[in-house]
């Protein structure tokens, strides 16, 4: 009896811990299921769209879109729609896929302007290309890679680029870039490094071109832009600008654009008695910081100058600017007259509302480097170098992309430039790949594409609206048009004067020489 207790006792208590066991497991089980399903969602739920998702860690849709995806932007949306519009009606094997490459999830109200407008600018000329009367091949299809809103990103998206080399992608260049950052730097360095050719539209700084110190680290990119050695010399051309009668007001440490355009006045200054002064913004150039105070300052040492310094060099970008300019209006010799130059960043304080326009007012003047402008062809055009025909052709564009077929592409505005250069920028694109290509062929050899770029020159120029283009054995835009634009106390700018980098408009030839 005792025995059969024993054993009776022995097998519930067994079982009862077999019960727990096997809940334990279960729940388990059912744990680790909710916690893998969670996973599997999250996971889902880092796509945007096909070909775009958030990298791990960030809310960030990056990656190249080949739809209608506006990346959130609803400003992009019209010309995005045309664009996929355009994409759909083209045939399998009759194109190659061209990449506009721009930050389009920046937060920053000013460069999301300059990315819509080259957005509309890069549509129009794919358009044109697949709807001329010439009937040249291949057709250009356009999609958009977004290496984030800094940039951060760049690497996924040129690993998705390298792909799309081959396949049915067939992509044979990327245009854009955008800002001259170390961002896109590494960017360039790594799509030329895989063969892809690159076409800069709005980048501007030295160390982001080919041929300085006869060197080429990125053997493939062709800019439409001037250099900041360029501009600076075709502004100081303009204004004749001597050392003795300038004042150089830098960003210390600098960035690639600011760096290379301190450097290109620094030259133009060399043996100048008068001291250059730094200042030193937040690293994120977009926010305002403590630059004020020392831009303050600063304005109260320009007083200080000798009474025949009545132009002040800033090599800086569009925030630092625009406080600059503001403590230039309080400064205590505003009886005195004085002129600030600089690069492009300028454009920026058009529609800056930060910017005290009343100092404009005040015997000042912010006079800028534009990497185009719609009023540079309008009048007095010089005979070479451009003309109002080329810029007609962009203007007649625009005048039907208010409906379709080529349209609604939404507001547009050439005011900044933008849309001009992009425009420019795959027209460069288009006529590259189509000398690129063999007869009978329809996709062009990369190495091809990339070798076309030094018979970009004389008779094969481009006709761009932004003046000629004209490339050097390095890539790089020789005596290309420089338009001087000047802020106005009114809102907005006005065209000034076309400048050249040689002084002179390029000869009818348009040859580099050696």
């Amino acid at each position: 009896m005792a025995a059969r207790l024993w054993r009776w006792l022995r097998e519930d208590v067994w079982e009862i811990r077999f019960r727990r066991y096997v809940a334990l497991l279960v729940a388990a089980v059912v744990v680790a299921a909710a916690v893998w399903s969670g996973v599997v969602m999250t996971r889902e739920d880092r796509s945007c769209a096909p070909g775009v998702s958030r990298p791990p860690g960030s809310g960030d849709c990056v990656g190249v879109s080949e739809t209608a995806y506006d990346f959130g932007r609803s400003a992009f949306t019209p010309t995005v729609r045309a664009i996929d519009r355009e994409n759909r009606r083209l045939k399998p094997g009759t194109y190659v896929t061209v990449a506009l490459f721009l930050p389009f999830t920046s937060t920053a109200p000013a460069s999301l302007g300059d990315i819509q407008h080259q957005l509309q600018g890069a549509y129009l000329a794919q358009y044109r290309a697949n709807h001329g009367t010439t009937g040249q091949t291949p057709s250009i299809r356009l999609v958009l890679a977004n290496p984030g809103a800094d940039g951060t990103h760049w690497q996924g998206v040129v690993d998705r680029l390298a792909a799309m080399t081959g396949g049915p992608d067939t992509l044979r260049a990327v245009i854009g870039i955008g800002q001259s950052t170390d961002s896109n730097k590494q960017a360039v360095q790594a799509l030329t490094r895989r063969g892809i050719p690159v076409i800069g539209t709005s980048i501007t700084a030295d160390d982001l071109a080919n041929g300085q110190g006869s060197k080429d680290p990125y053997p493939g990119l062709a800019r439409v832009a001037p250099t900041n050695t360029d501009e600076a010399r075709a502004l100081t051309s303009f204004a004749r600008v001597s050392g003795g009668r300038a004042l150089l007001v830098y960003d210390k440490p600098g960035d690639p654009y600011t760096r290379t355009l301190q450097d290109s006045f620094e030259k133009l200054l060399s043996g100048s008695p008068i001291a250059p002064q730094s200042f030193t913004p937040p690293a994120d150039r977009t926010l305002d910081g403590t630059t004020g105070n020392q831009f303050r300052q600063i304005a109260s040492l320009v007083c200080d100058t000798p009474a025949s310094v009545n132009t002040i060099l800033f090599a800086g970008r569009h925030t630092q600017l625009r406080q600059f300019v503001n403590a230039l209006g309080d400064r205590g010799c505003t009886d005195r007259k004085l002129t600030v130059l600089t690069g492009d960043e300028g454009s920026y304080l058009t529609g800056d509302t930060k910017l005290d326009r009343d100092a404009l007012t005040r015997n000042l003047a912010v006079r800028y480097t534009s990497l185009a402008h719609p009023d540079a062809w309008t009048k007095d055009a010089p005979a070479t170098g451009g003309s109002p025909a080329d810029a007609k052709a962009l203007n007649d564009q625009l005048a039907r992309s208010t409906a379709a077929p080529l349209g609604p592409i939404g507001p547009t505005s050439l005011a900044d430039g933008q849309l001009i250069i992009a425009y420019d920028g795959m027209q460069l694109a288009v006529q590259g790949l189509r000398e690129a290509t063999p007869t009978g062929r329809t996709v062009p050899a990369l190495t091809d594409v990339v070798n076309e770029w030094a018979y970009i020159k004389g008779s094969h120029r481009v006709d761009g609206a932004s003046g000629w283009i004209c490339l050097d054995g390095h890539g790089n835009p020789y005596d290309k048009a420089v338009a001087v634009v000047e802020l106005t106390p009114s809102g907005g700018s006005r065209f000034v004067k076309l400048a050249w980098p040689e002084g002179r408009p390029p000869a009818k030839e348009c040859l580099p020489p050696a």
